[in-house]
């Protein structure tokens, strides 16, 4: 069934029926819910290909996630896809489970599937990187991480690791450990730890070398890295430690309280996420709430008015942040 059968069915010009389909336009609202009508009656599907050759787009654009089962990727893809359903685009989701490779590999398949554009949602960047995005030939815009010259969508790491920081130390604790990540990941690895370390600096107080160790996101690599930091202190221990995800954060509290450590009487700890499990842990984890959901929307937005040529601006947009309070940091005496 073509156009024409739809006109002929419907009493209209073919042009009539193609102004309905493709939302351009004037079409009386009598009209438009007649042809509508005999569209849903006969299941005609509109031939996207041809609609494309027309339009030069395919109303499709292709997502590059680090893992799918990321609850921080999940908030995101939900804006995403809020955005891209509000605007009449399709996604495709690209998954990397964390592979550079992966990546790279990503970026040069979607530029030949008839993409409009792409929304890369990246954990590390290296020259590689930087070179295939140079050579990308459609829309592009980034998140999670700074990269000149392109469109990102970022939260302002430093300033919240440097915030979080400054709570513990205004409860009165000095000793504080760093439990980092082992990924070359710009936002988390380095600002947070820039964030954290500045506050430390402002307030002259000093971290063991010791006292710092690296996970690889996961809650096993948070009770490994604590448990790292506790043997090796033995003639003082922290009084509070600083994870850089939540899920860490978790795995450090779980082993502290798996050795007889009260927390928070005897260790704090804070993390960054706000993930479902930091609610329902005991105690409840003190962290930052990044808002993911409307980081993905904010990107869709962005590069959807990129694709359709009423935005092509490339500065950086910061997502706003709050700190959650909870139960897992005391004030010392």
């Amino acid at each position: 069934m073509k156009i024409k059968d739809i006109a002929d069915l419907a009493g209209v010009a073919p042009s009539t029926v193609s102004r309905v389909i493709n939302n351009s336009g004037y079409v009386s609202e009598d009209l438009r819910k007649k042809i509508e009508l005999v569209i849903e009656q006969t299941g005609y599907i509109p031939n996207n290909i041809a609609k494309s050759l027309k339009t030069k787009r395919t109303n499709t654009i292709g997502v590059i996630i680090p893992q799918v089962r990321s609850e921080t990727v999940s908030k995101v893809v939900d804006g995403i896809t809020q955005e891209c359903n509000n605007r009449d685009y399709d996604l495709i989701l690209a998954n990397t489970n964390l592979s550079i490779e992966e990546e790279l590999s990503y970026l040069k398949i979607l530029q030949t599937k008839q993409l409009d554009g792409i929304i890369f949602m990246c954990t590390e960047i290296t020259e590689r990187h930087k070179d295939i995005l140079e050579k990308v030939n459609i829309p592009i815009v980034i998140i999670g991480q700074e990269i000149q010259g392109f469109q990102c969508i970022i939260h302002d790491d430093f300033s919240a690791a440097k915030k979080l920081t400054n709570l513990l130390i205004d409860n009165n604790h000095k000793d504080i450990a760093f439990i980092n990540v082992d990924k070359e990941d710009i936002a988390v690895k380095y600002e947070r730890y820039y964030g954290f370390m500045e506050a430390m600096k402002e307030h002259n107080l000093k971290i063991s070398e010791k006292w710092i160790e690296y996970g690889d996101f996961s809650i096993e690599s948070g009770v490994n890295a604590m448990e790292k930091i506790w043997n090796k202190s033995q003639t003082r221990k922290p009084t509070a430690v600083f994870s850089v995800n939540d899920n860490m954060a978790l795995g450090a509290i779980s082993y502290l309280k798996n050795i007889g450590v009260n927390v928070p009487e005897q260790c704090s700890i804070v993390g960054i996420g706000n993930n479902k499990l930091s609610r329902f842990i005991e105690p409840a984890l003190t962290t930052v709430e990044y808002y993911q959901e409307e980081v993905g929307k904010v990107a869709a937005i962005c590069l959807l008015n990129k694709i359709e040529e009423t935005d092509d601006i490339n500065t950086n947009q910061y997502i706003s942040y709050d700190i959650v309070e909870r139960n897992s940091v005391k004030k010392l005496i």
